[in-house]
């Protein structure tokens, strides 16, 4: 492994940054923090790159416990969220840096900065200053400043929080393309869901400095380990129910008991593309009226409005929404092909459950 944290803690004060947390980054990994704000994640991050020193437990790197070894000698890479590019110094020598520090001789430093100038698409911006670059031409520069020692391990805090959304989607797909060819073990925090599912080979997902779970985007997506990482990854439908007449029931809908008895509550999720909808109104059980439609690019985002006023919310292809001929206002009916029953947030989450309904022929992409 290149990183290892085992039971790792971290304590300002009274507050419980980090608790107990346990983790392994993969040689040539690029792994995703991911969490709200509070979560634990950038404290992590620090002490991972020696600017933090855990409360208990402990930090390896290539096997080697680096609790209290200084930042310098871990060979460790770290890009700041605002860059902390040397204002008074050019493109050229922000690189050179760290080159410097390491008393890299000059024909070697000249070198490896072209190299990097060439790989990150910087080659004729070596003598500009940081005001004069796009907030994407900065962190580029960071990451090649960060990158130049030839690290064996890359640190991100929030590399792609300072830009706007067209630039930042760029980042994304630059940096994924640049580890490919790199082969560097990276680690990059993120409170971003869509970020973390994108680029990461596997995401580690904290909440209250608390580990939820680690696992591949896939994973963490469709097989969520506790109630937070369902809600927090992606959309999902909640439903509280309550056990009547033999059947756990809302409004009209009605789903398997669960094993509980009459008058027990429960609570289950359903992402948006488990709900089919057909404009056939005999096709499926449920009936709703379409109340909204918001245009997502190649998905639609609809909101189905039930008798009971319940509103529930479903993705479908633009094609299909176009096939089916629906629009805002019409009747529909639907079902809700996968569910899963929510657990305490500390439990497990039980598997998800299949209705095995029919399927209509779908049209176009699906989510």
């Amino acid at each position: 492994m290149s990183i290892e944290l085992k039971n790792i803690s971290k304590q300002f004060g009274e507050v419980a940054a980090v608790n107990n947390v346990s983790f392994s980054v993969k040689e040539g990994e690029l792994m995703a923090l991911l969490g709200p704000s509070g979560g634990g994640k950038t404290t992590v991050l620090r002490m991972i790159a020696g600017l933090e020193i855990p409360t208990s437990g402990d930090v390896l790197i290539r096997g080697v416990r680096v609790n209290h070894v200084p930042v310098q000698q871990r060979n460790i890479g770290f890009v700041f969220q605002n860059y902390a590019l040397f204002k008074n110094m050019n493109v050229f020598n922000n690189i050179a840096f760290g080159l410097k520090i390491k008393k890299w001789k000059q024909a070697a430093t000249r070198d490896r900065i072209a190299e990097l100038l060439a790989l990150f698409g910087l080659e004729d911006l070596e003598k500009r200053y940081p005001h004069q670059l796009s907030g994407g031409q900065r962190q580029r520069v960071a990451i090649a400043r960060a990158l130049a020692p030839q690290p064996s391990v890359l640190l991100l805090d929030e590399p792609f929080g300072a830009v706007d959304a067209k630039i930042r989607q760029e980042l994304r797909d630059w940096l994924v393309t640049l580890h490919h060819d790199l082969n560097v073990t990276t680690v990059f925090v993120t409170h971003d869901q869509e970020e973390a599912l994108e680029v990461a080979n596997r995401i580690v997902i904290f909440a209250r400095g608390t580990l939820e779970q680690v696992g591949s985007p896939r994973e963490v997506y469709e097989q969520p380990a506790s109630e937070f990482v369902a809600r927090f990854i992606g959309v999902m439908n909640v439903l509280e129910l309550e056990v009547r007449g033999g059947a756990a029931r809302i409004g009209e809908l009605e789903f398997p008991p669960e094993g509980l008895a009459e008058g027990q509550k429960l609570r289950i999720g359903f992402r948006p593309y488990a709900v089919q909808i057909s404009s056939d109104l005999a096709q499926f059980q449920y009936r709703a009226v379409l109340r909204h439609t918001f245009f997502l690019g190649v998905l639609l985002r609809v909101e189905l409005e039930l008798p009971s006023g319940l509103t529930i919310r479903a993705r479908m292809s633009k094609e299909e929404y176009a096939h089916q001929g629906l629009e805002d206002g019409r009747g529909v009916s639907f079902q809700i092909r996968q569910y899963r029953v929510l657990a305490r947030e500390e439990a497990p989450l039980p598997p998800e459950r299949d209705l095995s309904y029919p399927q209509l022929p779908t049209i176009g992409e699906n989510i």
